[in-house]
């Protein structure tokens, strides 16, 4: 029988599948988007939260699988069949690049703050390579890298139909397939986190000296979370390459790998419910700020994750379940009963 975490959350989940009902066609494409970047943030999570490592690289991968994606599909076609062999290896890329990356960090003895910025460091050269592409010659195939400019024109996902007419995953259709990969990717993530290897994450993460001392081999624990994290990552690439048939390098630049820091930090970052309810709240709130100003926006972000680090290092919303139940805890009736 499953925790009841598990059942709580993939509930709401469940009972998200009928908000089209009630909601314009806008506003759930743009829940659509929104949901995009929640496989960033739980991966992140799983590397943070449970492995211990901060990194900085979700776009860096968001960005290199969403451009694999978008190069294959280009030269091969929008069939269903072509859309989804652009996943399979758009993820399978992503894979390779995770694990390139993680075995010259963890086998490389690059430790604690330092993998931050290492991630951080490639993440802000792939940006400024595929920035530099607007020439001519950045061409693979039929597919034109576009520089700054970003690249354009990819199919949308889909499925095959009846009568030969495929089903195109666009608006309420891509809606219904992220919050579907949603709940696979989440119960996934929380059956992987509570198994052994989770367990064994967070005896490395608390003291890796010891648990190496008790004969784990902590690198390759680490190098199999960060893959497993950064896949993740590049999952919401794709995405969103598919929700808008575009990807630009400004979606791997600073402002851009330092969000689902404060995404997952505000929602704790051992608590995977509330960074899907993190990211999804504080995606919606960035979008009414930028109405006003996008310069609002990143300095309200900046002010949740100052208050986060200062107040609730365990995270804003874990904090305040706390606090909730501690205030209950204390209700006359409560006290009454409990004696």
């Amino acid at each position: 029988m499953l925790p009841r975490q598990f059942d709580s959350t993939l509930l709401i989940i469940c009972a998200a599948f009928f908000l089209p009902a009630w909601l314009s066609d806008a506003t759930i494409a743009n829940l659509g988007y929104c949901l995009v970047w929640t496989f960033a943030a739980l991966g992140l999570s799983a590397m943070w939260g449970y492995g211990g490592i901060l990194s900085f690289g979700q776009t860096a991968f968001f960005g290199l699988a969403g451009y694999a994606y978008g190069v294959f599909t280009i030269n091969f076609g929008s069939a269903p069949g072509v859309t989804w062999a652009g996943v399979v290896i758009a993820l399978a890329i992503c894979m390779l690049a995770a694990a390139l990356l993680g075995y010259m960090i963890f086998y490389g003895g690059i430790k604690d703050v330092f993998i931050g910025i290492v991630t951080l460091s490639v993440t802000l050269v792939f940006e400024t390579f595929m920035a530099q592409t607007a020439g001519p010659q950045w061409v693979i195939g039929e597919a034109r890298l576009n520089g700054f400019n970003g690249m354009s024109m990819m199919p949308s996902l889909a499925l095959p139909g009846f009568g030969g007419e495929p089903i195109l995953l666009e608006g309420r259709n891509f809606y219904f397939l992220a919050l579907t990969m949603l709940g696979l990717v989440y119960l996934g993530t929380r059956m992987l986190l509570s198994s052994s290897f989770g367990l064994t994450l967070e005896a490395i993460r608390e003291n890796p000296h010891r648990a190496e001392m008790l004969g784990i081999d902590i690198r390759r624990y680490q190098l199999a979370i960060f893959i497993f994290g950064s896949t993740l990552g590049g999952l919401s690439g794709i995405l969103y390459t598919a929700w808008g048939s575009y990807i630009t390098p400004s979606s791997m630049g600073l402002t851009a790998a330092a969000m689902p820091i404060i995404w997952v930090a505000t929602g704790g970052r051992k608590s995977l419910p509330g960074v899907i309810i993190a990211t999804l709240a504080l995606l919606i709130l960035s979008q009414e700020l930028v109405v006003q100003g996008s310069q609002y926006a990143l300095v309200i972000m900046g002010a949740i994750l100052l208050f986060v680090v200062m107040a609730a290092p365990q995270g804003l919303l874990p904090s305040l379940a706390a606090w909730l139940s501690k205030l209950i805890s204390r209700l006359p009736g409560r006290s009454a009963r409990g004696k």
